[in-house]
């Protein structure tokens, strides 16, 4: 539990009157240090006062004291500059490589500290710190949503920033995968990004006057064409034999058709679809990041993703299975997914790259008047009394669930934090 210990020691979460080494005398705690998170003591730059005298350097923090002799740390120098050695159970003097004693400091919390925290981090969001959070400070609970909602948008800007430096600073190129990536809706997600890497838009725009080889284009790369299959579907046809000369033209490997997901999915949201009118953006040219960074309102932002699919599409969700005729476009929710996960996120990306603030901040308020997304993880926080009424919220919540609860990392949450902290200062 080192590392609980080294928590409590950071963030001072103990009483400063009852520190005392181990021989008796007086401790003061001047500054904690640095958290050392490579090789070397725990914490860098400490201030430590004993007995009147103020003590600058390291301090290494042990379950046992014995563990410094264990870990090595009397042959080893680098730990000649230890002033405090702060352990849970003093077992055994420390000493320094020249045989000089090192001053030791037990270090107690509550009782119920460390109960509390494996009760966090061994159960589920719902059974831990659910009860909780409506006892949480709301302007402190606002707080850290919004610094959540910003987190998940600069991990997501990360991304589309190591796509920019693989395809040498094309923007569409990076707008390109991360629509693509966004029709998956989730669950199909990754796919679509195989799909759109394995495929450069490049490519695809030497044909883009010709809506059937670019559909050639995506179906065939998507392992969706298999020659001899669906033998009386023309338009299934037409397609197969346009993939096999682009395909023989431009050296190509489809993805594995393994990678489609339908499980549990509406016919509507089925890849086939989707991948339709990803090849009505291309057609007649890529342009979509120009035209994202020209909308001047969300209005306009949801014009660019309004496609309306003709023809064969409006009676087939599959190939080769004729269904009722439907309506094929996106509905309102599909373009908030597409402006929640592609559209914002590249904003960002780019007002960050570029140093445009107004990018940035247009990012985060479209974030914030768009819906927020219907999921389970945004309904069970909202049932834990977490108020979600925007999609900048509830990427919040989905940030918080994916990267703090399910990664148990509590400490580092600051509902996890409070609760600790409350915990560690009891009597």
């Amino acid at each position: 539990m080192e590392k609980l210990m080294q928590y409590v020691w950071q963030h001072r979460l103990f009483d400063p009157s009852r520190l005392t080494t181990v021989d008796g005398r007086k401790v003061r705690v001047i500054d904690v240090g640095r958290l050392n998170t490579d090789s070397g003591p725990d914490f860098f730059n400490a201030k430590i006062g004993i007995d009147g005298y103020v003590w600058a350097g390291n301090v290494e923090i042990h379950r046992r004291a014995s563990d410094w002799r264990r870990h090595n740390h009397h042959l080893d120098p680098a730990y000649d500059s230890v002033v405090l050695h702060v352990v849970e159970v003093a077992d055994t003097p420390v000493y320094r490589t020249d045989g000089e004693e090192i001053p030791t400091l037990v270090l107690s919390c509550s009782p119920t500290f460390r109960a509390d925290y494996e009760s966090l981090v061994t159960h589920s969001p719902s059974q831990s710190c659910a009860r909780y959070i409506g006892d949480f400070d709301p302007v402190l609970l606002a707080d850290w949503i919004s610094s959540l909602a910003v987190e998940r948008l600069q991990a997501k800007a990360q991304r589309l920033h190591d796509w920019l430096e693989l395809y040498r600073g094309s923007w569409e190129e990076v707008c390109y995968v991360a629509v693509s990536r966004s029709l998956g809706f989730g669950i199909n997600g990754d796919a679509f990004e195989r799909l759109a890497r394995s495929l450069p838009l490049r490519f695809m725009q030497k044909h883009a006057d010709s809506l059937a080889q670019v559909e050639a284009f995506l179906f065939g790369q998507a392992g969706l064409l298999v020659e001899g299959e669906h033998a009386g579907d023309d338009y299934y046809t037409r397609l197969t034999g346009e993939y096999a000369f682009l395909r023989n033209k431009f050296g190509l490997t489809p993805i594995n058709p393994d990678s489609w997901k339908f499980f549990r999915l509406r016919p509507a949201n089925f890849p086939h679809r989707r991948i339709a009118m990803l090849a009505q953006y291309i057609h007649r040219g890529f342009n979509l990041f120009s035209r994202i960074c020209e909308a001047d309102s969300d209005e306009a932002l949801r014009a660019i993703f309004k496609v309306e699919l003709s023809g064969y599409w409006t009676t087939h969700y599959l190939f080769g299975h004729a269904s009722p005729e439907s309506s094929a476009v996106l509905g309102e929710s599909a373009i908030d997914i597409v402006l929640i996960n592609a559209v914002a996120p590249l904003l960002y990306a780019c007002g960050v790259s570029t140093g445009n603030e107004a990018m940035t901040d247009r990012a985060l308020a479209l974030l914030e008047s768009l819906r927020p997304e219907k999921n389970s993880i945004v309904r069970r926080f909202a049932s834990m009394g977490v108020g979600v009424n925007s999609a900048l919220e509830s990427q919040a919540v989905i940030q918080l669930n994916n990267e703090y609860c399910q990664a148990h990392k509590c400490l580092y949450c600051r509902i996890g934090h409070k609760l600790l902290a409350r915990s560690a200062m009891k009597p």
